[in-house]
C-alpha cells in the first residue's frame, strides 16, 4: 500500500456526484427492472420485452455519461480507470449498479451524528443486501445464458436461483452448474464475491460476540469465577 495521502476530491466532481446520486440510483433500479422483464417475460410478449430492452439501453447510456463526466472532472485522465476500478466494473457490468443503494444508505448514515445501526450491524446489513442484489442479478444473467444451452442443468429461473444461493454461500452442491463460457465467467465472479461477503458477515458477527462477552466479563465482580 502507498503511504501517500489520499488526494482530495475536486469540488466540481463532488458536486456532480451529489447531484447525480439519486438519479443514478433510480436508473439502477430501472435497469434491473428492465433486465428482469427482458429475461423472464416470454418471447411471445414482444412489445414488453422491446420496451424493457429500451429502458436497459437508456439506463446504461446514463451510466456511460456519468462515467465520462466523472473521468473528465476528476482530472486524473487514464488513472481514473484504475483508481475507480469499481466504477469501471459496474459500467461493464450494469446489473451491479443496484448495489449503489447500499452506498447511498452508508452515506446517509455517515452524515448522522449517531448512526441508527452499530458498526457491526451496518457491515452485516451492507453485506446481506449486497448478497441479495448480487444473487438476483447473477441468477438472471446465468439463466439467460444457460436456458437454451445443450446439456444445461439450469433450465428454469428457479434452477438459477438455487445455483446462485449455493454459489454465494460457497456450498456448491453441483446439481446445477453453468456449461457456457459466459455462464462460467459469471459463476467465477459470484464465487469471489460470495467469499468476500460471507467473510465480512462472519467476521463482523464474531467481533460482535467477542465484544458482548467482554462486556459481560467486565461487569462480573472480582473473584466471581
Amino acid at each position: 500500500m502507498s503511504d501517500r495521502p489520499t488526494a482530495p476530491v475536486p469540488p466540481r466532481l463532488a458536486e456532480w456526484e451529489r447531484r447525480t446520486e439519486m438519479p443514478l440510483l433510480v436508473a439502477s433500479f430501472v435497469y434491473l427492472a428492465g433486465y428482469t422483464v427482458h429475461v423472464l417475460v416470454p418471447r411471445s410478449t414482444e412489445p414488453w420485452r422491446d420496451v424493457a430492452l429500451v429502458l436497459v439501453g437508456l439506463a446504461w447510456l446514463l451510466f456511460a455519461v456519468d462515467y465520462g463526466a466523472r473521468l473528465h472532472l476528476s482530472g486524473q485522465g487514464r488513472r481514473f480507470v484504475h483508481t475507480h476500478w469499481l466504477d469501471t466494473l459496474t459500467l461493464l457490468l450494469p446489473p451491479l449498479r443496484p448495489l449503489r443503494v447500499v452506498q447511498l444508505y452508508t452515506r446517509v448514515q455517515l452524515h448522522r451524528k449517531e448512526p441508527r445501526l452499530s458498526l457491526h450491524a451496518r457491515v452485516m446489513a451492507y453485506a446481506g443486501t449486497s448478497a441479495l442484489l448480487l444473487g438476483f442479478t447473477a441468477s438472471l444473467a446465468v439463466y439467460q445464458q444457460e436456458r437454451g444451452a445443450p446439456d444445461s442443468t439450469i433450465r428454469t429461473f428457479g434452477d438459477s436461483v438455487w445455483w446462485a444461493c449455493a454459489t454465494l454461500t460457497t456450498v456448491g452442491y453441483g446439481d446445477a452448474v453453468p456449461v457456457t463460457l459466459l455462464g462460467r465467467v459469471i459463476a467465477a465472479g459470484v464465487m469471489v464475491c460470495g467469499l468476500g461477503l460471507l467473510g465480512a458477515v462472519t467476521g463482523s458477527f464474531s467481533s460482535w460476540l467477542v465484544q458482548v462477552f467482554s462486556r459481560q466479563d467486565e461487569k462480573r465482580p472480582p473473584g466471581s469465577d
